[in-house]
């Protein structure tokens, strides 16, 4: 890896920037934000997959930046509502927030025995002229019945990961920051620039 490498991460949320500046921080790399760079873009996420919605994000913010860029896409997947609600995690049934969107799928488990689903990350790393690298982390837990916790974002306060109680909003970020979806996918990305990546 290049020491001092300007990537910039194509999301503007602000939880999972805290969560790439923790995993990738031995990197001494320079992770920049979009709010930082200045640039407002919406772009429209039309894949029909993770993969292809992280590669529309990297592409565009690369083509406006000139720098190498780094995005992800992940959500929820939930074995009983046919991998619902999957790539549109974030905008589930059209609903604005994290709080209508968890109580939604409260609602929609409702009654529902089989709670198991898993959170997948995909990421893609854009260095321009069509060269790109995607990396892929999944973790499988349980859908528990009420929000806890007050730590991490989105569905986190309703998925207990295999192997704990406590769900991903409970647990410690330095638990979490090792075994969730984009920690896994986001290892497999540090040991590529360590290992294999150079311009």
């Amino acid at each position: 890896v290049i020491i001092g490498m300007k990537v910039v991460l194509a999301s503007n949320n602000m939880g999972k920037v805290e969560e790439f500046r923790q995993i990738l921080a031995p990197l001494n790399i320079t992770l920049l934000t979009l709010k930082e760079l200045g640039v407002e873009v919406d772009i429209v996420e039309d894949g029909s997959t993770f993969e292809e919605n992280a590669l529309i994000k990297a592409k565009t913010i690369f083509e406006i930046t000139k720098l190498p860029t780094i995005s992800d896409d992940s959500g929820l997947c939930v074995l009983s509502l046919n991998e619902a609600p999957g790539i549109y995690s974030a905008r589930y049934n059209g609903l604005n927030t994290a709080l209508e969107r968890n109580q939604y799928l409260l609602h929609q488990l409702k009654g529902v025995v089989d709670r198991r689903a898993y959170f997948k990350c995909a990421i893609v790393f854009y260095t321009g002229d069509e060269i790109y690298h995607t990396f892929t982390g999944m973790v499988w837990g349980n859908i528990i019945d009420q929000m806890k916790g007050e730590n991490g974002f989105g569905y986190d306060v309703l998925f207990t990961p295999v192997g704990y109680n406590e769900t991903f909003a409970e647990l410690n970020s330095s638990i979490k920051n090792t075994i969730s979806h984009r920690a896994v996918a986001l290892a497999k990305f540090k040991e590529f620039l360590e290992n294999d990546f150079s311009i």
